[in-house]
């Protein structure tokens, strides 16, 4: 053999690599190798300090890509959306039935499916929404088509001189924007309504919806072929956005939650909140999304959930 080959026998492409360390490489978390891929609209310190608070944590979720944990499923994908067949038994939950924890463009939101009214109540008590709390729940769209049929729809121009709100609308979806719009009547009571299985329902007539601009939400619900009920993630304590979803994991897991979807630290910016419900589009909270020329502009303390 020659001295070459004899070289190669020890550092050559068959076997450059000893197998354990080719192993090690192959099983390293390869979401990690994007936390350098950072969104060009995400302000870069928020990210940094989250990262840098919340590393130690995540090191019980790394590997394997999917875990089980008391009943939990959680599962790493690629924040772009490149590995989105893993998504599969997540959609599978849902239809089950299931509540869980999905990236939005904003921030984390605990969801689940809108046609399942066990799980719209499921989701009540895991997020202990309280009666008085109309506004926490919204509607995630994959489509105007669905904001058509779940609502009576944004407000067209007519030969009065109403402005077209709907031509500029569609500039904002997919966005980091919550529409408050009138419920039609196709939507399930469990979600015009608020309290729980036990408490007494008061009607309410208006609710918020978003077609959110993230690849792995988008994924979610082409599987699932259908729009889901969500709510923001806070810390029950602090009142906070939780932007960790290992965080997620430990806080609202022994809640009831069936699985978590992992794509990355978010950042603390929720949605912007537009109220089309009176004669001028009303701005009752200024999020990611910037004020349009069309939106009014008004302070409001009103803690509306993302």
């Amino acid at each position: 053999m020659s001295l070459e080959a004899k070289a190669l026998g020890h550092t050559g492409v068959a076997g450059a690599i000893p197998l354990s360390f080719r192993r090690s490489i192959s099983s390293f978390p390869p979401r990690l190798l994007f936390r350098s891929a950072f969104p060009p609209q995400v302000h870069r310190p928020f990210q940094t300090l989250a990262v840098v608070k919340r590393s130690p944590k995540r090191l019980k979720y790394s590997s394997p890509r999917f875990t089980k944990k008391d009943g939990l499923l959680y599962v790493q994908v690629d924040q772009l959306g490149s590995d989105s067949w893993k998504l599969d038994p997540v959609a599978e939950l849902l239809k089950e039935g299931a509540v869980g924890v999905i990236p939005t463009d904003t921030v984390y939101a605990i969801v689940c499916d809108l046609s399942c009214h066990s799980a719209i109540e499921r989701l009540r008590r895991i997020k202990e929404i309280e009666p008085s709390k109309a506004s926490c729940i919204i509607i995630i769209c994959r489509s105007f088509h669905d904001i058509d049929t779940y609502t009576t729809g944004f407000p067209r121009g007519n030969s009065q001189g109403l402005t077209d709100i709907f031509r500029a609308v569609k500039h904002c979806l997919p966005g980091p924007y919550t529409f408050i719009l009138a419920a039609s009547k196709q939507l399930p009571k469990q979600c015009t309504r608020y309290g729980t299985a036990t408490s007494k329902y008061a009607s309410r007539k208006n609710v918020g919806v978003r077609i959110p601009d993230d690849s792995v939400c988008q994924a979610i619900l082409e599987k699932l072929d259908r729009p889901l009920i969500s709510t923001s993630v806070k810390s029950p304590k602090e009142n906070e956005w939780i932007l960790d979803p290992v965080i997620i994991a430990d806080v609202y897991g022994p809640e009831g939650l069936d699985f978590v979807v992992d794509a990355g630290v978010r950042v603390a910016y929720p949605s912007t909140v537009v109220d089309m419900t009176e004669s001028a589009p009303r701005i009752i909270r200024q999020g990611k999304g910037p004020k349009q020329p069309w939106m009014i502009a008004e302070d409001d303390d009103s803690a509306l959930d993302d």
